[in-house]
Parts: structure tokens; C-alpha cells; sequence
């Protein structure tokens, strides 16, 4: 009964016109169909690149491609975003990818591939630029942190369901089969946004709010108070989750434990991910965001400082799991507090600089780790990772509410 009290209020505050299961589909149908694409190549990139004629070394490049391509693609996203609006801009991204990916089946060129995953990274982007301005602009404020988290949740389904399916199709054609199935879950995802409502269409913006007239650096400037503060926190907290895709195999494999123990084990910390994403959004909606985002990164920033002191099957795994449990429990948190921040009048702008920080901080983790271990050792490399994370930790801790959300960004005027 209460849970459908709570339902019929939540449809109670969507724009007028708009119902849950309209909402549902359109919110979150093209990010699970994307993801499960994604989710399918992601683990194959290095491993095509290879089979196409890249050495070790060439192949972890191109591989990283998709990290330099979502940074690169995060302001494009937002100035496309503020110009076309949010459906057009994610369904033109979905069919680009789409192109993109089928072309890897049937033309095997290794620099043309590494063209392929750049600008993979950065119709990504784009995806996730446009689903966060549209649930900023479309749920209500009291249920955006629920909103947000199951975002992630969606995402993380894909990536865990993916990777399953891509297996199948290598077992029954090829390794590069795989893409034509992403490409195709693009194009499914392109067809299921071009059949949602338009933000336009269906929400009501301030008479005082100019369309589509405030250029890009002229938002960024007027918050950047706003987003170098609070951004070298979200740094932090991508930089964190991050880290830990590469250190648990590497940790696992310098104890010893062959690949199907280290599958098993990163497995178990990602099933916490999925299991646990829907309750933070809800601690978040109820006590304030401080409540999930500070916990979260002291106990991921723990859980790498006490890595280093475990060595067991056993003790690697509780670790592991605890990063996931603390992972998962924070999904949608970056999304959530940036379209807190986010002003009215040049929102889409002002959401890419913030990913901008998120992806810096994304693609910093494994780096951060690599270069630590090259000059010193994995351990070294995990008490590292937990200072860096409990730095940005206190930076958001300042700066954020104990209760409630984070107030909206204020323009500040710039100078000259």
C-alpha cells in the first residue's frame, strides 16, 4: 500500500502529460540498451585491437581511447545538448555509435579501430550528459536522488549482463560479432529515445529563462566557484571507483590466485554493486546527500589502505566486497549532486564541465595505480589511492550540507 501511495505521488509531480511507465521507458530503456552494449566490448578492446594486428602495448592504448574519448567528448556533449536538445542530440549519438561499432565486423584495421573507440567514448559521453539533463529537468526534486541511483543501477546491469551475452556470441560466431551486437543495441537504444516525450514538450521552463542564447564558456566561468570546488571532490570519487576495477585483479594475481578465483572474486564485489544501488538513493532523498557521498569515499579510501595487508582468498574478498558494498550504495551520487548544483539557464553546459572533472577522475584511477606500482609497489599504490580519497573526502565534507541537498549554483560575475 505504501509503496504505491509513494508511486501515485511521484506521477503526481511529473510534467503534465508524462506517465510513470512513459516515464520508465524513456528514462532508463536507451541507457540499459547502450550499456548492454557497452558492456559487451568494453572487456574485448585490447583483446580485438590484438587480433587485428596490435602489440601489447598498442592494444592497452587503444583501449584506454575510450576514457581520453569520453573527457574529450564531455563540453561537445553539452554545447550539441543546449543547441538540439536532449532527445535529438542522445538519439543522433546512438546511431553514430551504431555506425561506428558494425564497422569494426567488417573493416579490421587497427588504426581505424583506434579512431572507433575514441569516438566510442565520446558518443558515451553524450549518453550520459543527456539522461542526467533529462532527469534533472523531469523528476522532482524529492525523488532525484532515487532517480539518479537507479541511473546507475540500469548502468551497472548492463555492464554485469553484457559481458554474458558477448560471450555467447564469441562461443557461436567471432570475437568481432561482438561489436555487431553493440552496434546494434546503439541503434535499439537511438530508436527507443526517438519514441520518448520531449523535454521541451513536456516541462514548463522560468518565461525568464533565455533558450538557447548562453554560450558554453560563459556558463563555466560564471560557476566555476562551484565546479573547482566541489569538482576536485568528484575527482576524488571517480578516481576511487575507479581504481578499484584494476587493483582488485592485480592484487588478486600477486597473491597468487589464478583467473577464475580473480573472476570470481571481482565478480562477488560487483553483485554487491547491483544489489545495493537502490538504497542509497534513498538515504539520500531522506537524510541529505552528505550522508552517502562522505561514508562512501572514507570507506573506499579504508578498504584500498587495508588491501595491502590481505593475502588471503578469504580476506581479499571481504575487502572487495566491502568495496562494493560502499560502490553500489553510492550509485548515481556524482549525477545526483550535479544536477543539485546545476543552474536553470545553461544546465547542459554547465553538466559537461562537471563530467569533465568525473571522466578526469575516471580516467586517473588505473593511472594513478600504474605509476605508483612502476616507482614503488601495488601497495604503495592502494595507500596512495586512500589518501587521495580521503583528501577529497574532507573537500566535499566542507563544502556540503549534513542535511538536504546542495543548494543551486549562482552565477558569479566575471572579471574584465
Amino acid at each position: 500500500m505504501n509503496s504505491s501511495t509513494s508511486t501515485d505521488r511521484f506521477s503526481d509531480h511529473l510534467p503534465s502529460g508524462l506517465t510513470l511507465r512513459r516515464f520508465l521507458v524513456s528514462a532508463y530503456g536507451p541507457t540499459l540498451l547502450a550499456s548492454l552494449g557497452y558492456g559487451a566490448v568494453v572487456p574485448m578492446l585490447a583483446l580485438q585491437a590484438i587480433a587485428i594486428g596490435a602489440n601489447a602495448g598498442l592494444a592497452a592504448l587503444i583501449a584506454a581511447l575510450v576514457g581520453v574519448g569520453q573527457v574529450a567528448g564531455d563540453l561537445p556533449a553539452g554545447m550539441l545538448t543546449n543547441r538540439f536538445g536532449e532527445r535529438k542530440t542522445l538519439a543522433a549519438s546512438c546511431l553514430v555509435d551504431a555506425g561506428l561499432l558494425t564497422t569494426v565486423f567488417f573493416v579490421h584495421n587497427v588504426w581505424l579501430f583506434a579512431v572507433v573507440v575514441f569516438a566510442h567514448g565520446m558518443t558515451a559521453s553524450v549518453l550520459a550528459l543527456a539522461r542526467q539533463t533529462y532527469l534533472t529537468v523531469v523528476v522532482p526534486v524529492q525523488w532525484r536522488a532515487r532517480a539518479m541511483s537507479s541511473l546507475g543501477g540500469v548502468m551497472r546491469v548492463g555492464y554485469f549482463v553484457g559481458p554474458l551475452f558477448g560471450a555467447l556470441i564469441i562461443k557461436a560466431h567471432s570475437m568481432g560479432a561482438v561489436f555487431l551486437l553493440a552496434g546494434v543495441m546503439s541503434a535499439a537504444a537511438a530508436a527507443a529515445t526517438l519514441a520518448m516525450p520531449d523535454i521541451t514538450a513536456t516541462s514548463t521552463p522560468s518565461p525568464s529563462e533565455p533558450a538557447h542564447t548562453v554560450g558554453t564558456w560563459e556558463v563555466l566561468k560564471a560557476h566555476r566557484h562551484t565546479l573547482l570546488g566541489l569538482g576536485w571532490g568528484i575527482l576524488a570519487i571517480m578516481l576511487v571507483r575507479t581504481a578499484r576495477q584494476v587493483y582488485i585483479p592485480l592484487w588478486c594475481h600477486t597473491n597468487g590466485m589464478d583467473p577464475a578465483t580473480t573472476n570470481l572474486v571481482y565478480a562477488a564485489s560487483m553483485a554487491a554493486e547491483v544489489l545495493l544501488f537502490f538504497p542509497g538513493g534513498v538515504i539520500m532523498d531522506r537524510l541529505g546527500r552528505w550522508w552517502v557521498t562522505v561514508p562512501t569515499v572514507v570507506v573506499m579510501s579504508a578498504c584500498f589502505a587495508v588491501m595491502p595487508w590481505t593475502h588471503s582468498v578469504w580476506t581479499v574478498t571481504v575487502v572487495s566486497l566491502l568495496l562494493g558494498v560502499a560502490n553500489g550504495i553510492s550509485s548515481g551520487i556524482v549525477a545526483t549532486l550535479g544536477a543539485d548544483v546545476s543552474p536553470d539557464v545553461g544546465r547542459p553546459q554547465f553538466l559537461a564541465g562537471w563530467r569533465v572533472f568525473s571522466d578526469i577522475g575516471s580516467s586517473a584511477g588505473p593511472l594513478v595505480i600504474s605509476l605508483v606500482t612502476v616507482l614503488a609497489s601495488l601497495s604503495a599504490a592502494g595507500w596512495v589511492l586512500a589518501v587521495l580519497g580521503w583528501a577529497g573526502a574532507a573537500q566535499l565534507a566542507r563544502l556540503m550540507p549534513m542535511s538536504g541537498q546542495l543548494p543551486q549554483s549562482q552565477p558569479r560575475a566575471t572579471s574584465g
